[in-house]
């Protein structure tokens, strides 16, 4: 294993292997509005075509990357009431969750902006999360998808010390007059190690070389499409354990 890559294991309960989707990386489950926006449109103010969204690598790359929890059953929301119907084996595991969702009460959210007056919803975990030594676990709501009815509270967790538990995921709910079916499968969070240790940071100003290649690096960009993508973004590539 290369020194920039980190083992991220995952654990379920043995009655619950066969019940349960498995954590995916965040690449294998784009949305299809990704997948069916254009490539690019006309812009009015630029008199032709431009390039949409779709054809910019940091936009796509956050959306792909670490791994996305999944809800596990579906998830039935009438007139702000959840429900479900899923039927699972008694987990072999004390104190372990049978049900997807649980709820905090809304004076847990007192004083946060994001706050709405209502409970917000936990997206229990039926998942333990175990990370090598000095990295912590980034839990953030699935990059650039705001076609979610919630919204996910972003949270840290030091998942190389705090492994034996699962990791629950609050979230506010968005769309209070959505009805209709969460499906199973539907990304709730999404998750990546960071390095604990904070960088060191170095400020300097742009000596001659430096300002030399800034400036021809922006040119190149600036003149033609694809130059990150060409001669930048790194290859993304599936990691030892697929």
């Amino acid at each position: 294993m290369s020194s920039l890559q980190t083992r991220i294991v995952f654990r379920c309960d043995p009655a619950l292997a066969d019940y349960l989707p498995r954590p995916i990386p965040a690449r294998d489950a784009l949305p299809g509005w990704l997948k069916t926006m254009p490539a690019k449109a006309y812009s009015e103010i630029h008199g032709r075509e431009i390039r949409t969204i779709k054809q910019c690598p940091p936009f796509v790359d956050a959306m792909t990357h670490g791994f996305l929890i999944l809800l596990p059953c579906d998830v039935t929301v009438e007139d702000g009431v959840f429900s479900w119907n899923w039927t699972i084996p008694e987990p072999t595991t004390g104190q372990h969750p049978r049900a997807p969702l649980s709820f905090h009460v809304p004076e847990q959210l007192a004083g946060a902006p994001f706050a709405n007056g209502l409970a917000a919803l936990k997206f229990n975990s039926f998942w333990t999360i175990e990370l090598e030594s000095g990295w912590s676990l980034f839990a953030m709501h699935p990059a650039n998808r705001d076609d979610l009815p919630f919204r996910l509270i972003t949270g840290v967790v030091d998942s190389d010390r705090f492994y034996d538990g699962g990791i629950n995921f609050p979230a506010i709910w968005t769309e209070p007059g959505f009805s209709g079916v969460l499906p199973k499968g539907t990304p709730v969070a999404q998750c990546f190690p960071v390095a604990r240790a904070l960088p060191e940071a170095v400020f300097e100003t742009l000596d001659p070389v430096r300002r030399a290649a800034y400036t021809q690096t922006v040119g190149e960009v600036l003149a033609k499409p694809g130059v990150y993508r060409k001669l930048f973004r790194a290859k993304r590539g599936r990691s030892a354990g697929q």
